[in-house]
């Protein structure tokens, strides 16, 4: 990145300003079409399975988009009041079946390190080559295999329908479990009162702590509530398939969009920020309806320099700080898959690499390292 550079360079407050009205139509077209689908997808059902497939993928995509505009709600930028985009974000939450609120708190994180692999190692808690090499032959296996591709589809419905029940539960396990370790030297400690001063690793404030609760009660509300009406088998077989696709398109989306060759990866000392935006985040060049479906996140590099602007206004940004992006990855759909190699950081080289590169390196190094058989010396 030219070093002269710096974020003052580039044109961003004019698109910080958050539409109301438009940001509403971008609700209604999103929910009300997904709604209607819910129904076609019932009555298709009880006419043939084969109906439902395009359904289900439109569905998803729907999902999917609705989990991007509760991705704005999170930064605030959606709607210009932040009540009114915690209360949207909530609703978005409950749809894709995640509590917005300690999600968007951890991926404020995310934008806070961006680019600093010793604070934050991506989408999947990459190893550093250091600690890889460190690994066994078996654990090395385990490693590359839960980073495939293809483990994104248990990885996502889990993700999204089991770890937000898990957390609610294992957390307030731990809750009572302090509270009543605590009783002895506090007799007069009450539930509230735990609450205000326990620490969690499932959750980090009191907030958090509700919104978790609240959406969990309204998620499994809404399954029991669903497979009463539609019956459980049908409910829980369309809903698990729209979960599980849309999880997997976010999933890598996101991956993409700082996995892939070249992306920044820097330690934490002399980390730029600005870096990370424009050289650690890419450029995900989709088709217009797919650019539509995701909301307009695959311009990630204006995003990460600004998470104040509104998914509606990233393209025009995008384009009037054009002639400051020549360093920004533009990937395609077809340069998803090569990004899912590069799982290893060197901290070294300060860069992702793959593991195939990684053990080639390896084996090198020994045979540099081995020592040279001696000759022996004959008359």
């Amino acid at each position: 990145m030219n070093a002269t550079l710096k974020k003052s360079d580039f044109v961003l407050t004019p698109y910080m300003k958050s539409n109301n009205l438009l940001a509403t139509y971008q609700i209604l077209i999103t929910l009300v079409p997904y709604g209607c689908l819910w129904f076609l997808a019932v009555t298709a059902a009880h006419i043939s399975v084969w109906l439902l497939p395009p359904i289900l993928i439109l569905m998803s995509l729907l999902s999917v988009r609705s989990f991007s505009l509760m991705h704005d709600c999170g930064h605030y930028s959606l709607f210009s009041s932040k009540k009114v985009n915690r209360c949207v974000g909530f609703c978005l939450g409950v749809i894709n079946a995640i509590p917005q609120y300690p999600w968007s708190r951890d991926h404020a994180y995310h934008h806070k390190t961006n680019g600093d692999w010793e604070r934050y190692r991506g989408v999947a808690d990459f190893l550093s080559t250091t600690e890889f090499a460190k690994l066994n032959a078996k654990d090395r296996q385990v490693y590359q295999f839960i980073r495939q591709p293809i483990m994104a589809i248990p990885g996502g419905f889990f993700y999204l329908a089991i770890a937000p029940r898990m957390a609610l539960v294992l957390g307030v396990y731990d809750l009572f479990r302090d509270l009543i370790s605590d009783r002895p030297q506090q007799p007069g400690l009450s539930l509230a009162a735990k609450l205000d001063t326990h620490s969690s690793k499932y959750w980090q404030s009191k907030t958090e702590f509700w919104d978790l609760l609240l959406n969990n009660i309204c998620v499994i509300s809404s399954w029991i509530l669903m497979s009463n009406l539609l019956g459980a088998g049908l409910f829980l077989s369309i809903y698990s398939v729209v979960l599980t696709l849309s999880a997997v398109v976010f999933i890598w989306v996101f991956f993409v969009q700082h996995i892939f060759e070249g992306s920044y990866a820097h330690q934490t000392a002399d980390w730029d920020y600005l870096q990370g935006a424009v050289e650690g985040s890419s450029y995900l060049e989709l088709p217009t309806i797919l650019k539509w479906f995701t909301a307009d996140i695959g311009y990630h590099n204006i995003h990460h320099l600004s998470e104040r602007i509104p998914n509606y206004h990233l393209q025009a940004c995008h384009l009037h700080n054009l002639h400051l992006l020549s360093n920004v990855k533009t990937l395609r759909l077809g340069d998803m898959l090569d990004c899912a190699k590069y799982i290893l950081w060197d901290a070294d080289t300060q860069q992702l690499v793959s593991i195939e590169s990684f053990l080639q390196d390896e084996r090198q190094a020994r045979i540099v390292a081995a020592p040279v058989p001696a000759i022996a010396n004959f008359r």
